[in-house]
């Protein structure tokens, strides 16, 4: 009995010194294992850690094919590998585009629609004028009468000028408008009789053309550029 227990003795001590050592060699392995000693190609997506490879590390249009879930939001999406939209490199800086409505360039926004301002300036009428060809026009004549240099004069310390004989008629036509004053004076000077006095062209109330002398007492309206 002892006899074959001496027999078993070396061949439990080669199972055990080779248990040992396969034991070490599976340690030794998993300790040693990198990206290194994977064999190219050799492992599945699916046994890839999610988020683990950077995308600068992907094969150029690899992704084509691949579907999302959902619209991409900011967390998704690195800005840094965005390049420059095209078409946008004056977007950095509209320079006065507060009010253009579809301006394509909108560095000076002289054209916006709908603009509050332009180039700084309001545009609009002021209470007591009307638009009327491109222009403000007062609704009603002046209060004092003056001659044509005094109306002339007036006009112009309102930012204005006096109205043309054709737009001043073509005005007095409009539904509330009347020339209640009888004759008005415009801003066309029709010839010349003397070095100070000269005749200048006016509208009375019913729209028609005539003309006076420079030097006539009449009532007047002004026009006023729309910006202002």
């Amino acid at each position: 009995m002892k006899q074959g227990k001496r027999q078993n003795a070396p061949a439990l001590g080669v199972s055990l010194l080779a248990l040992f050592v396969a034991l070490s060699g599976t340690v030794y392995a998993a300790a040693r294992i990198n990206g290194r000693a994977i064999k190219l190609k050799s492992l599945p997506g699916n046994r890839v850690k999610p988020h683990s490879i950077p995308a600068n590390r992907l094969k150029r249009g690899v992704l084509k094919g691949a579907r999302l879930s959902g619209p991409l939001t900011g967390a998704e999406i690195n800005e840094i590998t965005l390049s420059q939209v095209p078409s946008a490199a004056h977007a950095d800086s509209a320079d006065t585009a507060q009010s253009a409505v579809d301006a394509q360039t909108a560095l000076n926004a002289v054209n916006a629609v709908d603009a509050s301002t332009v180039n700084g300036h309001s545009a609009g009428c002021l209470p007591g004028t009307q638009p009327f060809a491109g222009a403000c026009w007062q609704t009603s004549p002046s209060e004092v009468d003056g001659t044509a240099e005094e109306a002339a004069s007036s006009c112009a310390k309102q930012g204005g000028t006096l109205p043309g004989a054709l737009e001043l008629s073509a005005f007095a036509r409009l539904p509330g408008i009347n020339l209640t004053k009888g004759v008005e004076w415009t801003g066309d000077v029709t010839n010349v009789s003397g070095l100070e006095v000269f005749g200048v062209v006016t509208v009375n109330d019913e729209g028609e053309i005539d003309f006076e002398l420079s030097s006539e007492q009449l009532y007047y309206r002004c026009v006023i550029p729309l910006v202002t």
